[in-house]
């Protein structure tokens, strides 16, 4: 008879009688327990599985003025516009981040049928009014597609970029005319009812399809509320 090695058993175990293995098998049980309590609760909170960052509860985009592109008063207000509506900050002397987000957003607008691109727009909000005059954002926003600029003078853009939780700032500044800005690069959602969604980071821009897959399903979601309201009327 030979002496076979006996595993070490944990004073836990010892006390409780149970053998180590069905104590490991508890604890994956536990885990997957909280995992799927997490996954429930992420759905129940948003039955779609946003590519971006989806706000818990949307809360109602800001309404702002300035002039667009072509030197006409502009107004949002996203409570009536009845659009789906990427929203971001930038400036047309952007090196890299507004070029690129313009170039994808222009991307997922062409990704939709004729019937969802009449409801969705591109809207570039400048942080540089200084040098963006109407003119020079018509020329930038139609180079990469079908966005909308606006030019929206200080203190009022200060607060409009605040009531959005973005920022900008003047960096490498070497005179009056020729500085650089650096600013949040976030895209912000905005649905048909005027309510903040989703939020992408620029780096999420390239993945076209689940970009798309967001802005699909907000706007879904606007056209089945606009007709579970028509079908409430009496």
């Amino acid at each position: 008879m030979t002496d076979q090695p006996i595993p070490a058993v944990s004073a836990a175990e010892a006390s409780s009688g149970r053998p180590w293995y069905v104590s490991a098998i508890l604890a994956v049980c536990a885990i997957t327990l909280v995992l799927g309590g997490a996954w429930v609760f992420a759905r129940i909170r948003s039955p779609f599985p946003f590519y971006g960052t989806a706000y818990d509860t949307p809360v109602q985009a800001a309404a702002f003025k300035g002039t667009d592109q072509d030197g006409r008063p502009f107004a949002f207000s996203p409570a009536t516009d009845r659009k789906v509506t990427a929203l971001f900050f930038g400036f047309t002397h952007c090196p890299n981040i507004c070029p690129l987000s313009l170039a994808y957003l222009d991307k997922v607008r062409l990704s939709l049928t004729p019937a969802e691109q009449a409801n969705f727009r591109v809207l570039l909000v400048s942080v540089d009014p200084a040098r963006d005059t109407p003119e020079r954002l018509r020329e930038y926003v139609t180079f990469f597609g079908k966005a909308q600029g606006v030019q929206i003078a200080e203190p009022a853009l200060s607060r409009v970029a605040r009531a959005y939780g973005a920022s900008y700032e003047q960096a490498d500044i070497k005179s009056a005319s020729e500085y650089q800005i650096n600013h949040t690069t976030a895209t912000y959602l905005i649905d048909a009812a005027g309510r903040l969604r989703v939020i992408w980071d620029y780096t999420q821009l390239p993945q076209v399809a689940r970009v798309t897959a967001d802005v699909r399903y907000v706007l879904g979601s606007a056209v089945s509320a606009e007709k579970a309201q028509l079908g409430a009327q009496p």
